[in-house]
Protein backbone atom coordinates (compact mmCIF):
# COMPACT_ATOMS: atom_id res chain seq x y z
CA UNK A 1 0.00 0.00 0.00
CA UNK A 2 1.32 3.21 -1.02
CA UNK A 3 1.76 5.92 1.49
CA UNK A 4 -0.85 8.23 -0.09
CA UNK A 5 -3.46 5.20 0.71
CA UNK A 6 -2.06 4.52 4.38
CA UNK A 7 -2.50 8.35 5.03
CA UNK A 8 -6.27 8.56 3.65
CA UNK A 9 -7.81 5.16 4.99
CA UNK A 10 -6.55 5.94 8.45
CA UNK A 11 -10.44 7.21 8.73
CA UNK A 12 -9.62 10.36 8.87
CA UNK A 13 -9.08 13.22 6.35
CA UNK A 14 -7.09 15.74 8.27
CA UNK A 15 -4.76 13.21 9.37
CA UNK A 16 -3.62 12.75 6.40
CA UNK A 17 -2.87 16.45 6.18
CA UNK A 18 -5.31 17.41 3.24
CA UNK A 19 -6.64 20.39 2.68
CA UNK A 20 -10.24 20.48 2.91
CA UNK A 21 -12.67 23.30 1.91
CA UNK A 22 -13.02 25.33 5.58
CA UNK A 23 -8.97 25.38 5.13
CA UNK A 24 -9.28 27.96 2.24
CA UNK A 25 -10.31 31.30 1.75
CA UNK A 26 -13.52 31.01 -0.61
CA UNK A 27 -15.80 34.51 -0.05
CA UNK A 28 -16.20 36.26 -3.01
CA UNK A 29 -14.31 34.56 -5.12
CA UNK A 30 -14.76 31.94 -8.32
CA UNK A 31 -14.34 28.11 -7.46
CA UNK A 32 -14.27 25.62 -10.20
CA UNK A 33 -15.89 22.48 -8.61
CA UNK A 34 -15.28 19.35 -10.04
CA UNK A 35 -18.66 17.64 -8.88
CA UNK A 36 -19.94 13.52 -10.34
CA UNK A 37 -22.48 14.60 -12.14
CA UNK A 38 -22.44 11.15 -14.19
CA UNK A 39 -26.35 10.44 -13.87
CA UNK A 40 -28.75 7.97 -15.47
CA UNK A 41 -30.87 9.41 -17.92
CA UNK A 42 -34.00 7.55 -19.47
CA UNK A 43 -34.87 7.27 -23.43
CA UNK A 44 -36.28 11.09 -22.71
CA UNK A 45 -33.25 12.37 -21.09
CA UNK A 46 -34.92 12.61 -17.64
CA UNK A 47 -32.91 11.28 -14.99
CA UNK A 48 -33.60 8.51 -13.23
CA UNK A 49 -31.43 8.31 -10.03
CA UNK A 50 -30.33 11.91 -8.48
CA UNK A 51 -28.17 10.48 -5.92
CA UNK A 52 -24.97 11.88 -7.16
CA UNK A 53 -26.62 15.46 -7.83
CA UNK A 54 -27.54 15.47 -4.16
CA UNK A 55 -24.37 14.13 -2.56
CA UNK A 56 -23.11 17.54 -4.12
CA UNK A 57 -25.54 20.27 -2.28
CA UNK A 58 -23.63 20.20 0.58
CA UNK A 59 -20.49 21.74 -0.92
CA UNK A 60 -22.42 23.74 -3.31
CA UNK A 61 -24.87 25.40 -1.01
CA UNK A 62 -21.64 25.86 1.35
CA UNK A 63 -20.21 27.55 -1.45
CA UNK A 64 -23.18 29.94 -1.99
CA UNK A 65 -23.91 30.96 1.82
CA UNK A 66 -19.94 32.52 1.19
CA UNK A 67 -20.77 34.52 -1.65
CA UNK A 68 -18.54 32.68 -4.16
CA UNK A 69 -18.95 32.68 -7.90
CA UNK A 70 -20.05 28.56 -8.43
CA UNK A 71 -18.50 26.91 -11.74
CA UNK A 72 -19.42 23.45 -11.47
CA UNK A 73 -17.95 20.92 -13.53
CA UNK A 74 -18.56 16.67 -14.62
CA UNK A 75 -18.68 14.17 -16.89
CA UNK A 76 -21.51 12.13 -18.09
CA UNK A 77 -21.55 8.80 -19.96
CA UNK A 78 -18.77 8.26 -22.65
CA UNK A 79 -18.23 10.62 -25.25
CA UNK A 80 -15.03 9.42 -26.48
CA UNK A 81 -13.51 13.03 -26.70
CA UNK A 82 -16.09 14.15 -29.03
CA UNK A 83 -19.40 16.54 -28.28
CA UNK A 84 -22.37 14.37 -28.61
CA UNK A 85 -25.84 16.13 -27.59
CA UNK A 86 -26.83 12.55 -26.44
CA UNK A 87 -24.25 13.20 -23.44
CA UNK A 88 -24.91 16.96 -23.04
CA UNK A 89 -24.94 17.86 -19.24
CA UNK A 90 -28.41 20.18 -19.74
CA UNK A 91 -30.58 17.58 -17.75
CA UNK A 92 -28.42 18.08 -14.63
CA UNK A 93 -28.51 22.25 -14.84
CA UNK A 94 -31.87 22.15 -14.71
CA UNK A 95 -32.32 19.71 -12.24
CA UNK A 96 -29.14 21.43 -10.25
CA UNK A 97 -31.86 24.55 -10.79
CA UNK A 98 -34.35 22.83 -8.34
CA UNK A 99 -32.75 22.03 -6.11
CA UNK A 100 -30.68 24.64 -5.91
CA UNK A 101 -33.87 26.98 -6.30
CA UNK A 102 -31.78 29.58 -8.69
CA UNK A 103 -30.86 29.28 -12.34
CA UNK A 104 -27.36 27.11 -13.19
CA UNK A 105 -26.35 28.45 -16.46
CA UNK A 106 -24.58 25.66 -18.72
CA UNK A 107 -22.26 26.81 -20.88
CA UNK A 108 -22.40 25.16 -23.98
CA UNK A 109 -18.76 24.05 -24.62
CA UNK A 110 -16.34 22.62 -22.15
CA UNK A 111 -13.37 25.93 -21.84
CA UNK A 112 -14.15 27.62 -25.08
CA UNK A 113 -15.57 30.87 -26.11
CA UNK A 114 -19.11 30.32 -24.34
CA UNK A 115 -17.53 29.09 -20.81
CA UNK A 116 -15.02 32.35 -20.77
CA UNK A 117 -18.18 34.52 -21.55
CA UNK A 118 -20.70 33.16 -18.98
CA UNK A 119 -17.67 33.00 -16.20
CA UNK A 120 -16.14 36.20 -16.79
CA UNK A 121 -19.55 38.05 -15.87
CA UNK A 122 -20.69 36.36 -12.99
CA UNK A 123 -21.83 37.97 -10.06
CA UNK A 124 -21.49 36.75 -6.22
CA UNK A 125 -23.60 33.73 -5.78
CA UNK A 126 -23.87 32.73 -9.21
CA UNK A 127 -23.70 28.96 -10.49
CA UNK A 128 -22.51 28.26 -14.19
CA UNK A 129 -22.47 24.70 -14.91
CA UNK A 130 -19.53 23.64 -17.87
CA UNK A 131 -20.47 21.57 -20.60
CA UNK A 132 -19.46 17.98 -20.45
CA UNK A 133 -15.89 17.53 -19.93
CA UNK A 134 -15.50 14.62 -22.04
CA UNK A 135 -16.49 16.47 -24.78
CA UNK A 136 -12.81 17.64 -25.08
CA UNK A 137 -10.20 14.27 -26.05
CA UNK A 138 -8.03 15.84 -23.79
CA UNK A 139 -10.07 15.96 -20.49
CA UNK A 140 -8.97 11.94 -20.56
CA UNK A 141 -5.47 12.38 -21.37
CA UNK A 142 -4.45 14.55 -18.11
CA UNK A 143 -3.44 17.48 -20.74
CA UNK A 144 -1.79 19.84 -19.45
CA UNK A 145 -3.15 22.43 -21.30
CA UNK A 146 -6.55 21.73 -20.92
CA UNK A 147 -5.93 21.56 -17.24
CA UNK A 148 -4.48 25.40 -17.47
CA UNK A 149 -7.57 26.18 -19.32
CA UNK A 150 -9.80 25.12 -16.88
CA UNK A 151 -7.38 27.00 -14.04
CA UNK A 152 -8.05 30.26 -16.02
CA UNK A 153 -11.59 30.74 -15.24
CA UNK A 154 -11.77 30.57 -11.70
CA UNK A 155 -9.58 31.03 -8.89
CA UNK A 156 -9.82 28.13 -6.14
CA UNK A 157 -10.75 24.63 -7.22
CA UNK A 158 -12.47 22.01 -5.14
CA UNK A 159 -12.80 18.26 -6.25
CA UNK A 160 -15.68 16.69 -4.99
CA UNK A 161 -15.95 13.99 -7.36
CA UNK A 162 -15.20 10.84 -5.32
CA UNK A 163 -16.66 8.37 -7.92
CA UNK A 164 -14.00 9.86 -10.59
CA UNK A 165 -10.67 9.88 -7.95
CA UNK A 166 -9.83 6.84 -9.40
CA UNK A 167 -9.23 8.87 -12.93
CA UNK A 168 -6.16 10.95 -13.47
CA UNK A 169 -7.97 13.43 -15.87
CA UNK A 170 -7.67 17.55 -16.17
CA UNK A 171 -10.52 17.98 -13.81
CA UNK A 172 -9.66 15.70 -11.65
CA UNK A 173 -6.06 16.34 -10.93
CA UNK A 174 -4.18 18.19 -13.68
CA UNK A 175 -6.21 21.90 -12.93
CA UNK A 176 -4.85 21.00 -8.98
CA UNK A 177 -1.62 22.08 -10.09
CA UNK A 178 -2.28 25.44 -11.14
CA UNK A 179 -4.85 26.60 -9.09
CA UNK A 180 -5.37 26.74 -4.56
CA UNK A 181 -7.28 22.95 -4.25
CA UNK A 182 -8.87 21.46 -1.69
CA UNK A 183 -11.08 18.30 -0.86
CA UNK A 184 -15.12 19.08 -0.73
CA UNK A 185 -17.33 17.85 1.93
CA UNK A 186 -18.50 14.50 -0.01
CA UNK A 187 -15.00 13.15 -0.73
CA UNK A 188 -14.38 14.33 2.62
CA UNK A 189 -17.42 12.00 4.22
CA UNK A 190 -16.04 9.75 1.61
CA UNK A 191 -12.98 9.06 2.79
CA UNK A 192 -14.03 8.92 6.64
CA UNK A 193 -16.99 6.64 6.39
CA UNK A 194 -15.31 3.91 4.35
CA UNK A 195 -11.88 4.92 6.00
CA UNK A 196 -13.47 4.00 9.52
CA UNK A 197 -14.78 0.68 8.58
CA UNK A 198 -11.48 -0.23 7.03
CA UNK A 199 -9.34 0.43 9.73
CA UNK A 200 -11.32 1.11 12.41
CA UNK A 201 -14.59 -1.22 12.47
CA UNK A 202 -16.85 -1.86 15.41
CA UNK A 203 -16.81 -5.81 15.37
CA UNK A 204 -18.19 -7.88 14.03
CA UNK A 205 -17.39 -6.61 10.51
CA UNK A 206 -18.99 -8.08 7.89
CA UNK A 207 -18.39 -7.51 3.83
CA UNK A 208 -20.63 -8.84 1.16
CA UNK A 209 -19.25 -9.02 -2.01
CA UNK A 210 -21.26 -9.85 -5.65
CA UNK A 211 -21.01 -9.34 -9.12
CA UNK A 212 -19.89 -11.04 -12.08
CA UNK A 213 -16.33 -12.25 -11.75
CA UNK A 214 -13.94 -12.86 -9.44
CA UNK A 215 -10.79 -11.25 -11.43
CA UNK A 216 -12.53 -7.80 -11.39
CA UNK A 217 -13.01 -8.50 -6.91
CA UNK A 218 -9.00 -10.02 -6.51
CA UNK A 219 -7.74 -7.03 -4.83
CA UNK A 220 -10.66 -6.53 -2.86
CA UNK A 221 -10.96 -9.40 -1.47
CA UNK A 222 -7.71 -10.06 -0.68
CA UNK A 223 -7.81 -6.16 1.11
CA UNK A 224 -10.83 -7.77 3.12
CA UNK A 225 -10.11 -11.03 3.92
CA UNK A 226 -7.16 -8.81 6.02
CA UNK A 227 -10.14 -7.06 7.86
CA UNK A 228 -13.32 -9.04 7.90
CA UNK A 229 -14.57 -11.06 10.33
CA UNK A 230 -17.08 -13.00 7.95
CA UNK A 231 -17.45 -12.48 3.72
CA UNK A 232 -20.73 -13.54 2.13
CA UNK A 233 -19.95 -13.90 -1.41
CA UNK A 234 -22.56 -13.69 -3.70
CA UNK A 235 -23.43 -12.60 -7.28
CA UNK A 236 -21.96 -14.82 -10.48
CA UNK A 237 -18.68 -14.55 -9.08
CA UNK A 238 -19.60 -17.59 -6.75
CA UNK A 239 -19.84 -19.90 -9.66
CA UNK A 240 -16.43 -19.96 -10.22
CA UNK A 241 -15.71 -21.09 -6.52
CA UNK A 242 -18.17 -23.22 -6.99
CA UNK A 243 -16.83 -24.30 -10.22
CA UNK A 244 -13.38 -24.82 -8.09
CA UNK A 245 -14.62 -26.93 -5.67
CA UNK A 246 -15.40 -29.58 -8.61
CA UNK A 247 -18.70 -28.69 -9.12
CA UNK A 248 -20.70 -28.32 -12.43
CA UNK A 249 -22.31 -24.66 -12.84
CA UNK A 250 -24.72 -25.10 -16.08
CA UNK A 251 -24.05 -22.19 -18.20
CA UNK A 252 -23.53 -19.64 -15.18
CA UNK A 253 -21.00 -16.95 -15.70
CA UNK A 254 -17.88 -18.88 -14.66
CA UNK A 255 -13.67 -18.38 -14.89
CA UNK A 256 -12.50 -21.10 -15.66
CA UNK A 257 -9.17 -19.90 -15.66
CA UNK A 258 -9.37 -18.66 -11.98
CA UNK A 259 -10.04 -21.68 -9.88
CA UNK A 260 -6.65 -22.24 -8.50
CA UNK A 261 -7.31 -18.37 -7.47
CA UNK A 262 -10.29 -18.75 -5.96
CA UNK A 263 -8.88 -21.91 -4.00
CA UNK A 264 -6.54 -19.77 -2.83
CA UNK A 265 -8.45 -17.26 -1.91
CA UNK A 266 -10.81 -19.19 0.12
CA UNK A 267 -7.63 -20.62 1.74
CA UNK A 268 -6.46 -17.77 2.85
CA UNK A 269 -10.08 -17.46 4.51
CA UNK A 270 -8.96 -20.48 6.44
CA UNK A 271 -5.59 -19.09 7.03
CA UNK A 272 -6.64 -15.52 8.33
CA UNK A 273 -9.71 -17.06 10.44
CA UNK A 274 -12.21 -15.28 8.24
CA UNK A 275 -15.70 -16.74 7.64
CA UNK A 276 -16.50 -17.05 4.31
CA UNK A 277 -19.80 -18.66 3.42
CA UNK A 278 -20.54 -19.16 0.13
CA UNK A 279 -24.07 -20.13 -1.57
CA UNK A 280 -25.61 -23.20 -0.27
CA UNK A 281 -28.71 -22.81 -3.11
CA UNK A 282 -28.91 -20.81 -6.15
CA UNK A 283 -31.96 -19.44 -8.48
CA UNK A 284 -31.45 -20.83 -11.69
CA UNK A 285 -33.03 -20.87 -15.53
CA UNK A 286 -32.18 -21.34 -18.99
CA UNK A 287 -32.72 -17.36 -19.58
CA UNK A 288 -33.46 -14.14 -17.35
CA UNK A 289 -36.90 -14.32 -19.22
CA UNK A 290 -37.96 -17.56 -17.95
CA UNK A 291 -39.07 -18.69 -14.64
CA UNK A 292 -36.64 -19.63 -12.00
CA UNK A 293 -36.88 -22.09 -9.60
CA UNK A 294 -33.93 -23.08 -6.96
CA UNK A 295 -31.76 -25.90 -6.92
CA UNK A 296 -28.93 -27.26 -4.82
CA UNK A 297 -25.35 -25.48 -5.38
CA UNK A 298 -24.14 -28.84 -6.49
CA UNK A 299 -26.96 -29.38 -8.59
CA UNK A 300 -27.24 -26.88 -11.14
CA UNK A 301 -28.66 -28.29 -14.93
CA UNK A 302 -26.49 -28.47 -17.59
CA UNK A 303 -28.28 -26.29 -19.61
CA UNK A 304 -29.42 -23.59 -16.92
CA UNK A 305 -27.59 -20.53 -15.50
CA UNK A 306 -27.21 -19.40 -11.93
CA UNK A 307 -29.19 -15.64 -11.10
CA UNK A 308 -29.48 -15.35 -7.44
CA UNK A 309 -28.68 -16.85 -4.10
CA UNK A 310 -31.20 -18.90 -3.07
CA UNK A 311 -33.76 -18.69 0.05
CA UNK A 312 -31.41 -21.17 2.41
CA UNK A 313 -28.31 -19.02 1.20
CA UNK A 314 -30.19 -15.86 2.33
CA UNK A 315 -31.58 -17.22 5.96
CA UNK A 316 -27.48 -17.68 6.27
CA UNK A 317 -26.46 -14.98 5.10
CA UNK A 318 -29.47 -12.69 7.01
CA UNK A 319 -28.41 -14.61 10.56
CA UNK A 320 -24.35 -13.76 10.01
CA UNK A 321 -25.66 -10.22 9.41
CA UNK A 322 -27.59 -9.92 12.66
CA UNK A 323 -24.91 -10.47 15.03
CA UNK A 324 -22.24 -7.54 12.87
CA UNK A 325 -21.61 -3.98 14.06
CA UNK A 326 -20.24 -3.03 10.15
CA UNK A 327 -21.41 -4.01 7.23
CA UNK A 328 -19.77 -3.09 3.58
CA UNK A 329 -21.65 -4.34 0.85
CA UNK A 330 -20.46 -3.81 -2.83
CA UNK A 331 -22.26 -5.77 -5.13
CA UNK A 332 -25.36 -7.47 -5.36
CA UNK A 333 -26.11 -10.91 -5.01
CA UNK A 334 -28.29 -11.68 -8.01
CA UNK A 335 -29.66 -10.19 -11.33
CA UNK A 336 -31.60 -7.38 -9.48
CA UNK A 337 -32.66 -6.09 -12.85
CA UNK A 338 -34.94 -8.85 -13.11
CA UNK A 339 -37.53 -8.83 -9.89
CA UNK A 340 -37.69 -12.63 -9.95
CA UNK A 341 -33.98 -12.82 -9.35
CA UNK A 342 -33.61 -9.98 -7.21
CA UNK A 343 -35.81 -11.84 -4.10
CA UNK A 344 -31.77 -12.41 -2.70
CA UNK A 345 -30.84 -8.85 -2.95
CA UNK A 346 -33.61 -7.30 -1.41
CA UNK A 347 -34.01 -9.40 1.42
CA UNK A 348 -30.19 -8.28 2.29
CA UNK A 349 -31.36 -4.72 1.76
CA UNK A 350 -33.82 -5.04 3.92
CA UNK A 351 -32.02 -6.64 6.70
CA UNK A 352 -29.32 -3.90 7.00
CA UNK A 353 -32.55 -2.05 6.54
CA UNK A 354 -33.76 -2.89 10.05
CA UNK A 355 -30.46 -3.28 11.70
CA UNK A 356 -29.84 -1.13 15.03
CA UNK A 357 -26.38 -0.02 15.94
CA UNK A 358 -24.80 -1.14 12.93
CA UNK A 359 -22.97 1.23 10.48
CA UNK A 360 -24.13 0.05 6.97
CA UNK A 361 -22.14 1.40 4.25
CA UNK A 362 -22.91 0.53 0.65
CA UNK A 363 -20.33 0.53 -1.81
CA UNK A 364 -21.35 2.05 -4.73
CA UNK A 365 -21.87 0.98 -8.30
CA UNK A 366 -24.90 -2.03 -9.02
CA UNK A 367 -25.41 -2.37 -4.99
CA UNK A 368 -26.23 1.23 -4.78
CA UNK A 369 -28.78 1.30 -7.53
CA UNK A 370 -30.27 -1.80 -5.79
CA UNK A 371 -31.04 -0.50 -2.46
CA UNK A 372 -32.31 2.86 -4.27
CA UNK A 373 -34.16 0.42 -6.39
CA UNK A 374 -35.87 -1.16 -3.14
CA UNK A 375 -36.51 2.42 -1.86
CA UNK A 376 -34.09 1.72 1.11
CA UNK A 377 -31.33 4.19 0.50
CA UNK A 378 -32.28 6.85 3.46
CA UNK A 379 -32.26 3.80 5.90
CA UNK A 380 -28.34 2.63 5.24
CA UNK A 381 -25.45 4.70 7.26
CA UNK A 382 -23.87 5.76 3.73
CA UNK A 383 -24.35 4.64 0.24
CA UNK A 384 -20.69 5.97 -1.70
CA UNK A 385 -20.95 7.89 -4.83
CA UNK A 386 -18.17 5.95 -6.17
CA UNK A 387 -18.61 2.93 -8.20
CA UNK A 388 -14.81 2.02 -9.48
CA UNK A 389 -13.25 4.61 -6.80
CA UNK A 390 -14.95 2.84 -3.88
CA UNK A 391 -13.09 -0.64 -4.98
CA UNK A 392 -9.59 0.65 -5.32
CA UNK A 393 -10.20 2.86 -2.35
CA UNK A 394 -10.91 -0.60 -0.32
CA UNK A 395 -8.30 -2.11 -1.99
CA UNK A 396 -5.92 0.19 -0.79
CA UNK A 397 -4.51 1.90 -4.26
CA UNK A 398 -3.69 5.33 -4.75
CA UNK A 399 -6.76 7.71 -5.69
CA UNK A 400 -5.26 10.30 -8.23
CA UNK A 401 -7.85 13.39 -7.34
CA UNK A 402 -7.09 13.09 -3.80
CA UNK A 403 -3.22 12.85 -4.45
CA UNK A 404 -3.27 15.98 -6.28
CA UNK A 405 -4.65 18.18 -3.45
CA UNK A 406 -1.82 19.48 -1.60
CA UNK A 407 -1.21 18.84 2.33
CA UNK A 408 -1.28 21.61 4.79
CA UNK A 409 1.38 23.85 5.74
Amino acid sequence: MQLINKQIIEGNINKMNKVTLKDIEVNGKKVLVRCDFNVPLDENKHITDKTRIVAALPTINYLLEKNAKVILCSHLGRPKGEVNPEFSLKPVADELSNQLRKEVKLASDVTGASAHELTNNMNEGDVVLLENVRFDPRETENDDELSKEFASLAEVYVNDAFGACHRAHASTAGVAKYLPAACGFLIEKELKVLGDALNNPVRPFVAILGGKKVSDKIGVINSLLDKVDVLLIGGAMAYTFCRAEGYTVGTSICEEDKLDLARELVQKAKDKGVKMLRPVDNVVSKDPETPGFVVEYNQIPDDCEGFDIGPKTAEIYINELQNAKTVLWNGPVGLFEFDQFAKGTNAIANCLANMEDCTTIIGGGDSAAAVTKAGLSDKMTHISTGGGASLEFIEGKTLPGIEAIPNKN
